[in-house]
């Protein structure tokens, strides 16, 4: 190895020892980092929902990028269906809210989406695998694979998820929850 490469090499290593006694052990919330905490800190304490999967789903979802329309029509940083957006919208009783807003908006997207897991959340009875998988193939579908016998619902029986998509979205999810929980005290 060159003399030049070994400086190089070393000083890397300075920088990340550096870093390390600077940053203590939360160095890694570099690789994870949570945008908008504020308006998920605000809408999972009004829906009572866990602020760490709020923030896990927008992850995989959208990487926190805003303004984003799927393939498939989904909107915002949550990705709400437009279906799904309108039903929630009425259910919720929140103002009136375009779906241009909830493309656009980040704290409408994440109110309506975050209030969307708390019904979930209430028809899964706290079932928070099922509640990710039915946040992504729909209730029905979970409810159904449920019942059925495809899938007990269960974490540890994710790869019996009958969608591969859903299947490779739950397991996303719950890593980045993991992955939060474990770095941050709070959002």
């Amino acid at each position: 190895m060159s003399w030049l490469r070994k400086k190089r090499v070393l000083l890397l290593l300075f920088i990340g020892f550096t870093a390390v006694l600077f940053l203590g052990t939360n160095w890694m919330s570099w690789f994870y980092p949570i945008h908008f905490k504020e308006e998920i800190r605000e809408h999972s304490t009004t829906y009572e929902t866990d602020p760490f999967l709020v923030a896990a789903i927008i992850r995989v979802e959208t990487n926190f990028k805003t303004g984003q329309e799927s393939k498939k029509g989904a909107l915002g940083l949550m990705q709400l269906m437009p279906d799904t957006a309108k039903w929630a919208l009425e259910q919720a009783k929140l103002p009136d809210v375009s779906l241009d807003e909830l493309k656009a908006e980040p704290s409408a997207n994440i109110e309506l989406g975050t209030w969307y897991l708390s019904w979930l959340d209430r028809q899964f009875a706290g079932n928070r695998t099922a509640v990710i998988a039915a946040y992504n193939a729909g209730p029905g579908k979970v409810t159904s694979w449920i019942k059925d016998g495809d899938w007990d619902g269960t974490e540890s029986a994710v790869k019996d998820i009958p969608f591969g998509e859903t299947r490779h979205y739950v397991q996303r999810v719950i890593y980045y929850y993991n992955q939060y929980r474990e770095l941050y005290n709070e959002i």
